[in-house]
Formats: structure tokens, sequence, C-alpha cells
């Protein structure tokens, strides 16, 4: 007589569909988190830009005209410059960096760029004597639109 003999478990292929299938779903899920946190970013480099052109606004309603490069071009200053801006806003996020407003146009994702110029126009780049009366931000996105070109740019308001 023969002895049927049930098999208990699962076979090597099965085990490999089940393997194969988990790291599928694995790809697809961390591939999704990436771009999550790209797009948190570059939420968070937009509200920095904002926030520094809201103080920028607060200078010139104070001043009569923008701050130069070489009043704002480190920590120290830009606190003396800036009292209601955390100086936070002027650190890209994910970079190592302490301050990273630039001068001119932002040229990589970890940081800002900051154009003050002399004339409407923006033509004339505000030099150490000049009263600037117009600004330019600029800053890198990790993710861009469809129709979005790198970098981003906010002016001034007058």
């Amino acid at each position: 007589m023969l002895k049927k003999y049930s098999q208990k478990g699962f076979t090597i292929v099965e085990l490999l569909i089940v393997i194969v299938v988990i790291g599928i779903l694995a790809a697809l899920v961390l591939n999704t988190f990436s771009g999550a946190q790209k797009r948190a970013r570059d939420t968070e480099r937009q509200g920095d830009i904002n926030a520094l052109a809201t103080q920028l606004e607060v200078y010139y309603n104070d001043k009569g005209a923008y701050p130069q490069w070489s009043q704002i071009n480190d920590e120290t200053k830009a606190k003396t410059a800036f009292p209601g801006l955390d100086v936070g806003a002027m650190n890209a996020p994910s970079n190592t960096t302490t301050f990273d407003l630039k001068s001119n146009a932002s040229t990589g994702v970890g940081e800002y760029g900051y154009q003050a110029y002399s004339d409407t126009a923006k033509t004339t780049a505000c030099g150490t004597n000049d009263a600037c009366v117009k600004f330019t931000l600029s800053y890198q996105k990790e993710e861009l639109k469809t129709g979005e070109t790198n970098p981003l740019t906010k002016d001034s308001l007058n």
C-alpha cells in the first residue's frame, strides 16, 4: 500500500515569489517617500525665501533702501539687519553649512542667492556706496514642476 506523504511548509519557489513581491513593494514605498522628502525641503526653501523677502521689505520701509550684500553677508550681520527673522531661514534644508545666503544667484540646491540693484531696471549691482532700490532672491528646487527652471527667483515689491 502506498502511503500518502503530506507536505508541510512552503516550497522554495513560493518563498522566492513572496520575497520578490515584498522587494517590489518596498522599492515603491521608498521611492514615494524620497519624493515626499524632496517636496518638503522645496516647500521649506520657498518659505525661507518668502520670510527673507518680507524682512527685506521691512528693512526697506525702515531705512529707505535695501541692504547691500556687505551688510548681511554673515549670520551676525543678518541678525542685526533682520531682528524679526529666524536666521535659520537663511540656512537651506539638508545643508551642513550655517549660513547659506550667497551674493548673486543661487548656484546650488543647498544655498540661497541675494542680489541688490542700484537701478530700477536691475542692470547695475548695488555697490558699497549705492542706495539699493531693488533685489532678487533666488533658490533651486530639488524637484521641478513642468515649466519650472532653476533657479527660481523672488523680486522686491518696489
